[in-house]
């Protein structure tokens, strides 16, 4: 597994592949009990969260999706990420933000070709390309502040597939 070193990305991905047989890592799961986390697995789905009590705004999860395409091998694909409800509301955001600067583009070219004065649209648009800045820098502050917990995340993974050789 890599060490997600892409500072970019703000939902770090990764993906392992195991010589074993995914029933066994569904079982490891299934088995796992460790303080202060909350592990649920549904079918080939693994959610990795915090305890409500160890939780802030910030805090991460882990989604792990276990399959396997031949016999004796199974892969692993995990995401790093906020809650999926903070997610979706964020990436509204960022949809919103787009589709109002394509709306305001559109309404100064309509007025642009008319000869009408388009100062007020382009002002407009200038402050969402800036509000679109801000919600990335937002993102990348809650994915720096929930690091420590990420890495924790990290580790109780590595522990969980350490008893399986890698590929």
């Amino acid at each position: 597994m890599s060490d997600l070193t892409n500072e970019i990305v703000l939902r770090p991905r990764f993906h392992v592949s195991l010589r074993t047989d995914v029933e066994a890592l569904k079982h490891s799961y299934d088995t796992l009990k460790k303080d202060g986390f909350l592990i649920n697995r549904l079918d080939e789905h693994v959610f990795i969260k915090f305890r409500k009590a160890d939780t802030n705004f910030w805090t991460p999860q882990l989604h792990l999706e276990l399959s396997s395409y031949e016999q004796g091998v199974s892969n692993i694909r995990g995401v790093f990420g906020p809650n999926p409800t903070l997610w979706t509301f964020f990436m509204f955001l960022h949809f919103g933000v787009g589709t109002l600067f394509v709306i305001l583009g559109i309404f100064a070219y309509s007025n642009h070709s008319l000869g009408k004065d388009i100062t007020f649209l382009m002002v407009g648009m200038f402050f969402l390309v800036l509000l679109w800045f801000a919600l990335y820098a937002f993102g990348r502050l809650g994915k720096s502040k929930g690091e420590g917990q990420m890495e924790q995340l990290k580790t109780l993974f590595r522990e969980t597939i350490a008893g399986f050789q890698k590929i």
